[in-house]
């Protein structure tokens, strides 16, 4: 467990940036994630839990999900597109759920994330606050580049709502972390977007064609063409179910 030197709960961003800039502290949302890495180094905390980011509201054919939604109310929301609410059920136990944070699990951007590969193949745009401003980056180009959160808090992910989609997973035992998961959708625009977990270093986007010519990493599990394997399976099962082949 980490062991925390210094812990501040601000009122508001600004406090909340000027922390991080000044002291070089963490943010943190619901705690999950930097409560549960050993740290041999006392680290510096800012508690975002007071900044009001926990709202869900329509934005135009958008959804805006606040960065402190738990992944609680995520799954209970019902103006959530009904696959993200089943991914984010699938994300964590209930009693995690209840303190992991849609904002949280962006910023953790573990590569066997189901919710994470949902939000991609939903369009998802995040959010960054920084000192100077905010700006909107494309999830996919985010997890490329976690070095854009550099003394950056997530405030909010918007995601696309409408169109159909679906996923597949395979894992050891139904209750385990996939293996491989895909994940598609067709948006209202026709657009089919593809999305891979266990195949890289984060969730990623997929071109449909290409799957074949993924690399992926092995571990106790299986090696690399296993998962390859399992994700060219998976993914036409998904896209043959929004008539497409892969």
């Amino acid at each position: 467990m980490t062991m925390i030197r210094e812990y501040h709960r601000p009122a508001n961003l600004e406090d909340a940036l000027a922390l991080l800039a000044e002291s070089g502290a963490r943010p943190i949302a619901g705690g999950t994630v930097v409560n549960a890495r050993p740290n041999t180094e006392p680290v510096d905390v800012v508690d975002l839990q007071a900044l009001g980011l926990d709202e869900v509201r329509a934005d135009g054919d958008r959804l805006e999900l606040g960065a402190m939604v738990r992944l609680q109310d995520l799954m209970e929301s019902e103006s959530v597109p009904g696959l993200l609410r089943e991914l984010a059920g699938r994300e964590a136990p209930s009693t995690l759920r209840r303190a992991a944070t849609v904002g949280g699990t962006v910023a953790a951007a573990d590569p066997e994330s189901e919710l994470l590969a949902g939000l991609l193949v939903f369009d998802a745009g995040v959010t960054v606050a920084h000192s100077m401003g905010s700006e909107s980056i494309p999830l996919a180009e985010l997890l490329a580049d976690q070095s854009r959160l550099h003394l950056g808090i997530i405030t909010s992910v918007s995601v696309a709502v409408g169109g159909d989609a679906t996923a597949e997973r395979t894992g050891r035992t139904p209750a385990d972390r996939p293996i491989v998961m895909a994940v598609a959708r067709r948006g209202e625009d026709g657009e089919v977007r593809l999305a891979l977990t266990g195949v890289s270093s984060t969730p990623v986007l997929a071109e449909p064609s290409k799957v074949a010519e993924l690399a992926p990493p092995a571990d106790f599990r299986g090696s690399g063409e296993y998962r390859k394997e399992l994700a060219r399976v998976l993914s036409g099962r998904v896209l043959g179910r929004l008539g497409e082949s892969a």
